[in-house]
């Protein structure tokens, strides 16, 4: 039996990377842009959770930071599925018959 998470559970990476790590930093965007070496735009977006996390902006936080970019991208992933299920009935595949 599989678990599942509530949609609302679900936070986007970009919201948890700014108040968990960003913020108590006391880096600002644009300072820590400079230091990725990215637009302030892309990382804004993300931190504003208006964009999704990167395989390479997840390796940017981990040098940066430590934190694992593959927990990173997990938490990207578990928000995007959550996302999905909310809208899970409009999406309408029947299963597919096993071939004999």
């Amino acid at each position: 039996m599989a678990l599942s998470m509530h949609p609302s559970l679900a936070v986007h990476v970009g919201d948890w990377l700014k108040s968990e790590i960003v913020e108590p930093a006391g880096v600002s965007v644009t300072a820590l842009a400079d230091h990725f070496g990215v637009s302030r735009q892309a990382l804004s977006n993300l931190l504003n959770c208006s964009a999704s996390l990167s395989a390479d902006m997840a390796i940017r936080f981990e040098k940066a930071f430590g934190i694992k970019a593959d927990t990173l991208l997990r938490m990207q992933t578990s928000y995007d599925l959550a996302q999905a299920r909310l809208h899970e009935s409009e999406i309408k595949v029947e299963r597919l018959a096993q071939a004999a």
